[in-house]
């Protein structure tokens, strides 16, 4: 997995490709803290080159989901497609987070 993350005045954008999963998610998981942290308006979470997700992974982007809307702020999920999107369209995590 690989990831970048972008900050601008009034979003910060999180570009993850490869595998997000149960051996991947501990790297991203101070990312995404320091992010929640930093209480945005706007996060974007790129998935486009996202490749494989497992519930460790969602977990991860639920988890920043949750802190960025407690901050008042709010986050989106896109480029969601293959495997990805079949785990996002079951859960139903399409319609809230796309």
């Amino acid at each position: 997995m690989q990831f970048t993350r972008t900050d601008t005045e009034d979003k910060t954008t999180l570009s993850i490709s490869g595998s997000l999963d149960a051996m991947t998610a501990p790297e991203i998981r101070p990312i995404v803290d320091e992010i929640a942290d930093a209480s945005p308006k706007s996060v974007e979470v790129d998935v486009s080159e996202l490749e494989l997700i497992d519930s460790s992974g969602v977990a991860v982007l639920v988890s920043l989901f949750k802190r960025v809307k407690a901050g008042g702020g709010s986050m989106r999920v896109t480029g969601l497609t293959g495997q990805p999107e079949s785990i996002f369209r079951l859960l139903r995590l399409d319609r809230l987070l796309s």
